[in-house]
């Protein structure tokens, strides 16, 4: 009788847990184990002001989760996911101008950019027929399996977010839309292959939208996690990992953590000059992140900014660009460039009648211990007059909350990682396997390998392909 293998995976994230769902679907017998109480990681939700709201912990937009080829291959509508379409993916106010809106069709978007609508048309038209392209640009580098598919997109996304908006669009409605987009990213404007960010978030945006789940984000990792139990895997919660003798007897083990946390676990198990190599990966800017409890909607001054699932609040081109270029350098920006949601408006499970919640953040520079509640709460009051009279209640989670509540956040950098060009094609170093360690059976599978940072999968899912294969297992 052939021996069942056992997989424990370290972390219960959406990497984590996808990385287990792959083992188990292929016979492996999978046991989870999670330092929180809640599973989820970034993928969670609590009522961090009052009782009766229903906030998200870190990512509460998921473009990339609806997207992800891994999550839309499983059953997890059946185990109680159900993604809730805004009337627009997104909004971008602007002082003195209409607001800058991506609907779901790139021709009404570029109907309403008016001039420009041609050269935006041209630009995401064919990124959103080649259904293909996705799926190949969350894949691992080598080899890519569609080259010419990412070759082609590459032409336009190794370009800088500024120079190709300022080469392709003339007004400052297209130019803001895209730099706002471009700023997930959470790097300087001028950088090579910003545009990628922009292209695929933007592509996305346009062929599944940028939804929100129903109940909060972790509605995403508790059907994530109901799915594996149906496969007969297991979630310990309260169980922190802190050196290999914590794991147990396991074939394989997956590590859904940062490279640093994976050199602290591992001390004694893998070879120096490969821990010296995890202690110099590279993390970027943190977060600032505020919730709020609201006695009633955000009065935007242009009610377009209510139809949208986010909101980006930065202005022009240039302003974003300035925002992002002073983070940088380690300077904090007197008006922060501001992603915003209010899920209450789609979602009313998340608020008492008549109540509602938002969320939002800025970037700061890495470990920062600046208050950014004033700048951030002035963004928004730039495009709501009266938004501090709504305010009943607010949560700050500055860079070193984030990291309290997730050890993975270095510094308050909730992607993973600096999203340079260099570390984003070879994290989190240069290997033709990015997920295997020196020791057989254990892999990475965190947002610090490829593809990165998002709610979608995908790096846990390439890491048990990775796993499987050495075992001689295919799927």
């Amino acid at each position: 009788m052939t021996r069942t293998l056992k997989a424990c995976v370290v972390g219960s994230g959406p990497n984590g847990l996808a990385a287990a769902i792959a083992l188990a679907r292929a016979g492996v017998s999978v046991t989870v184990l999670e330092a929180n109480d809640t599973i989820g990681g970034g993928a969670r939700s609590a009522a961090l002001t009052r009782p009766g709201f229903v906030h998200d912990v870190c990512s509460a937009i998921h473009p990339m989760g609806i997207a992800s080829p891994f999550f839309r291959a499983l059953p997890l509508d059946k185990h109680g996911l159900e993604w809730i379409q805004p009337g627009i993916p997104l909004a971008h106010p602007l002082d003195g101008s209409a607001t800058a809106v991506l609907e779901r069709s790139p021709d009404v978007t570029a109907t309403r950019l008016g001039a420009d609508g041609p050269a935006y048309k041209s630009l995401f038209e064919p990124l959103v027929a080649n259904e293909r392209l996705l799926e190949a640009l969350l894949e691992p580098l080598v080899p890519p399996r569609r080259p010419l598919a990412v070759a082609r997109f590459g032409l336009r996304a190794l370009r800088s977010a500024q120079g190709l908006a300022r080469s392709k669009f003339a007004g400052a409605q297209a130019r803001a839309l895209f730099a706002g987009i471009a700023a997930h990213a959470i790097l300087p404007l001028e950088d090579m292959a910003t545009a990628s960010f922009a292209l695929v978030l933007g592509m996305v945006g346009h062929s599944h939208g940028w939804p929100l789940p129903k109940g909060g984000t972790q509605s995403i990792s508790n059907a994530l996690a109901s799915y594996l139990r149906s496969l007969g895997g297991s979630v310990v919660t309260g169980r922190r990992v802190e050196s290999a003798a914590d794991i147990g007897d396991a074939d394989i083990v997956m590590f859904d953590v940062g490279p640093r946390q994976l050199a602290h676990i591992g001390r004694d198990r893998l070879p120096e000059g490969y821990r010296a190599s995890l202690m110099r990966y590279r993390y970027g800017p943190g977060a600032f992140k505020l919730d709020w409890a609201l006695s009633a909607p955000i009065p935007w001054r242009d009610a377009e900014c209510a139809r949208a699932g986010t909101v980006h609040l930065g202005g022009t081109l240039e302003e974003i660009a300035a925002s992002e270029r002073e983070v940088a350098r380690g300077e904090h920006p007197a008006r922060p460039f501001v992603i915003l949601t209010q899920p209450s408006l789609f979602d009313p499970s998340r608020a008492p009648p008549g109540q509602h919640t938002a969320w939002a953040y800025c970037h700061v520079p890495n470990g920062s211990t600046v208050d950014m509640t004033e700048r951030i709460e002035s963004q928004v009051e730039r495009f709501a007059p009266g938004f501090a009279g709504t305010v009943l209640a607010r949560s700050v989670l500055a860079p070193a909350d984030l990291a309290a509540g997730n050890a993975n956040y270095v510094g308050g950098d909730v992607v993973g990682g600096a999203n340079d060009l260099m570390q984003t094609l070879f994290r989190p170093m240069f290997k033709l396997d990015p997920y295997a360690t020196p020791v057989r059976g254990w892999y990475l599978c965190s947002a610090s390998t490829p593809p990165g940072g998002g709610v979608h999968g995908m790096c846990g899912y390439h890491a048990a392909r990775s796993a499987l294969g050495a075992f001689g297992i295919r799927e």
